[in-house]
Formats: C-alpha cells, structure tokens, sequence
C-alpha cells in the first residue's frame, strides 16, 4: 500500500475522534478547523516513524493531543464556551430523542473543555474509548495516575452538574 492510500484509510477511520479531539480543545469553529488541519499535517509527517508499538488509533490521538495543546499554547487564550458544531456529535439516537442528546453531549463537551488540562486530556481520550492503559500511553503517564486524574475528572464533572441542576 502507498503512504498517500495508508493516510487516507487512517484519516477515514479516525476524522471523527481526530475532529472531537480538536473541538475539545478549540470552541471557535475556524480555529479548529485550523487545528485539525494541523493535526493531520502532523499525522502525515509522522506516519512513517509509527513502528507499531501502539495501536494506530493510540498513535493519532497521541499526535492530536500534543498537537492541541501547542495550538491552545500558540494561541494562549482559554477557549470560549460555545455549543459543538452539530456534524461533530456523533449522535445515532431515534429522532425523537435526538435533541435531548445533542443538547447532553453538546454540555458534557463543555464541561470537559472547563477542566483544568491535566484532567481534560484523559477525559477527552476515554470519551473517545481508549482505555486507560492506551490514555497512559498516549500522554506518557501511568495507568495509575491516568485512574487519579480520570476520578478528579469526574468528580469535577459531576460538581459542573450539580450546581448547573440545582441553579
């Protein structure tokens, strides 16, 4: 198989968590736009340095995650809050509960983009079904302190919520 076909099966299977990833990071739509753009630049650069040590899947959110945070870095502002773009949410519920989902996964999205970034990155990786062995992987940590951040991750979610439902 050719670089330029193994790049597009691999941005094929993996455009949507390489997508959330971004928008995770980056509420301004044209911004992440931009960042995925990077992303993928980087991914193409990269792919030919894969040796096979990790999933394939682990190696790209792996590049999305460094690649997110020197975009946030370069740009040093904190994201705005701000609704996720609709084709990004990967909703299959029936039509009828279609908008109580969107409207869910668009304020769990902007929860975790309020977590501090020590606890957005695992939340952001498990959101995408990478267990906690692949997050430790993909951010150079242990699976145990990946459990520690997962766990304060939650709890800080669950505070998001509760003051939003009792307000």
């Amino acid at each position: 198989m050719n670089p330029k076909s193994e790049f597009d099966d691999l941005v094929r299977e993996h455009q949507s968590m390489i997508a959330r990833i971004c928008a995770s990071y980056e509420s301004d739509r044209e911004l992440s736009r931009e960042l995925m753009q990077e992303v993928l630049f980087a991914i193409w650069r990269a792919l030919p340095a894969h040796r096979g040590e990790s999933s394939l899947k682990t190696f790209v959110a792996r590049i999305a995650q460094f690649r997110a945070i020197s975009h946030v870095a370069k740009h040093s502002r904190l994201p705005v809050e701000e609704t996720i773009d609709d084709s990004l949410l990967d909703a299959r519920a029936p039509p009828d509960a279609e908008a109580i989902a969107v409207e869910e996964r668009a304020r769990l999205f902007a929860a975790v983009r309020r977590l501090p970034l020590t606890y957005r990155e695992p939340a952001v990786l498990l959101l995408e079904d990478l267990t906690p062995a692949e997050i430790a992987g993909v951010l150079g940590i242990t699976p145990d302190l990946v459990a520690v951040r997962l766990s304060r991750a939650r709890a800080l979610l669950r505070s998001f919520f509760g003051a939003r439902n009792e307000g």
